[in-house]
């Protein structure tokens, strides 16, 4: 008996949920109210879970079929006695076809809207139900004061599908972007509540397909959204053969380490070593070679400063790690020259970033990137704001940038790579915390990345594999130690827990 492959949910932008919407209508001819109606019930259900005790509800409506889903949420807290105030935002007359109807649906009950913006939120919970998918640019009157006056009511907010402000393609969000404490979305998860500022924005994300037809989704291709445990089998290490040695496994040079940072190439060496690398040397000053012998005496350390050392052991390397504590001084510009005139596959981290980026340097191997957004913006030659505006776009420019696979780094961390003409998204990753925005977690990346790429994964496999394997390892230490007290060499015990227990799974 074969085991099937874990289902990986797709995340889409604000066209493709469009495209969704009209092949459950169009295709399998379920009605555009009956879809809206879906919604609502799905939306109110959630509310009523999340804040059982609720007595006053206030609806906030825009325009189109976001404020059709308000109505009808509307409509049915009515129904079981609940007070509610509903502010509409233009004249909801002109509300048209479904949303109309849904208006109608919550009249009948009782619901009179009050004409926006809000003056005042005497409400338990507030409903956002402004605006849906397809925001542009800043928040034009009255729906940017509205957002501001939600977010300074301090109530909670259940935002419908989207909180108003977010951008569904990028995750993007404007000045006065609405900040909910729950969203609801439906038929379609969108990209933009996976990654960047709608991941805080969001709240808990909260998916309800409407019960439509999975041929829906076979029309519509959208972007995976990874965990470590649904990635393709060829992503995944399998056992190993009873006969393997370890020059079979890789043999994983890391680079980096000026003065002062000795600590960075140590926590990638060890990381390398943990996810299975046959063998790992360090590339460093040697005023770091008694720590680093002291920490892991399995790792082989080699002066960076001696030319003839440095050059002899780079020239056994089967995978690359260039950048860990490396500096921008010359020192570490003559290391990431030296290193990346090596053709073997290269993680670029940190500091070598900044120096590839600076100084046009050029690689002899096949490039995996793995910058945060900061990096990002120099490799761009762009500035941060930009990048976090589309992160999506941002992601693919810096795959066609370094002809590889790139990982921009952050909440929804996205992986990218050059394939052919054209650069792809090859998906975002699900795991991970804010517990691991501190110093050394890019390092531990890197180093997990090098010792997959050694045994034997390509660079988008590895890329994939390893930012969801450093995530998972992420939560499981931020599970057992609190996020705020999370530290990077947590998780390399972490990661040794997923991996036997992979292991385990495999008897």
């Amino acid at each position: 008996m074969t085991t099937p492959e874990p289902t990986v949910p797709e995340l889409y932008g604000a066209a493709d949920c469009r495209a969704l919407d009209r092949s459950a209508i169009d295709e399998f001819g379920i009605p555009g109210f009956e879809l809206m109606q879906r919604a609502g019930r799905a939306a109110f259900r959630v509310l009523l879970d999340r804040w059982p005790g609720v007595r006053r509800l206030t609806v906030c409506c825009g325009k189109g079929n976001n404020a059709g889903d308000g109505y009808l949420v509307a409509g049915l807290a009515r129904e079981i006695g609940l007070d509610v105030t509903l502010w509409q935002l233009g004249d909801p007359s002109e509300l048209a076809g479904d949303a109309g109807l849904a208006r109608d649906f919550a009249a009948e009950r009782g619901v009179v809207p009050k004409a926006g913006p809000p003056d005042a939120f005497d409400g338990d919970v507030v409903v956002d139900a402004l605006l849906g998918t397809g925001i542009r640019g800043e928040l034009k009157a009255p729906f940017g004061e509205t957002a501001r006056r939600i977010n300074d009511s301090g109530l909670p907010v259940l935002a419908i599908d989207l909180p108003t402000g977010v951008d569904a393609d990028t995750g993007a969000a404007t000045r006065d972007a609405v900040r909910a404490s729950v969203t609801v979305t439906f038929i379609g998860r969108k990209l933009g509540l996976y990654t960047g500022p709608g991941v805080s924005l969001a709240g808990r994300v909260v998916f309800d397909d409407l019960g439509v037809p999975a041929g829906v989704y076979r029309r519509v291709r959208g972007c995976p959204w990874w965990r470590y445990d649904t990635l393709p089998a060829d992503c995944r290490l399998g056992p190993r053969d009873a006969n393997v040695y370890k020059h079979a496994l890789g043999h994983v040079v890391v680079v980096g380490g000026d003065h002062a940072m000795g600590g960075a190439p140590l926590m990638a060496a060890e990381a390398a070593l943990r996810a299975g690398a046959g063998m790992v040397s360090v590339v460093t000053r040697p005023a770091h070679r008694p720590a680093i012998l002291a920490r892991r005496p399995e790792v082989m350390v080699v002066d960076g400063g001696d030319d003839a050392a440095r050059r002899a052991v780079l020239d056994k390397a089967r995978v690359l790690v260039v950048g860990p504590g490396l500096g921008d001084g010359d020192w570490g510009r003559s290391l990431l020259e030296t290193a990346l005139a090596r053709p073997v596959p290269t993680v670029l981290d940190a500091d070598g970033l900044n120096l590839f980026a600076a100084h046009g340097i050029s690689a002899a191997g096949p490039l995996v990137v793995t910058p945060h957004v900061a990096e990002a913006a120099r490799l761009l030659d762009r500035d941060v704001a930009a990048v976090q505006q589309d992160r999506p776009g941002a992601v693919r420019d810096l795959a066609e940038r370094v002809r590889g696979v790139a990982v921009l780094k952050g909440a929804g961390t996205l992986i990218g790579a050059w394939r052919g003409a054209q650069p792809r998204l090859l998906g975002v990753c699900a795991e991970g915390n804010p517990g691991m925005a501190s110093a050394g977690m890019g390092d531990v990346l890197s180093g997990v990345l090098g010792g997959l790429l050694g045994q034997g994964l390509d660079p988008e496999q590895a890329a994939l594999a390893g930012v969801c394997l450093h995530g998972a390892a992420g939560d499981l230490a931020a599970g057992e130690l609190g996020q705020r007290s999370l530290l990077a060499t947590d998780l390399v015990g972490a990661l040794v827990k997923i991996l036997a227990a992979e292991a385990r799974g495999w008897a």
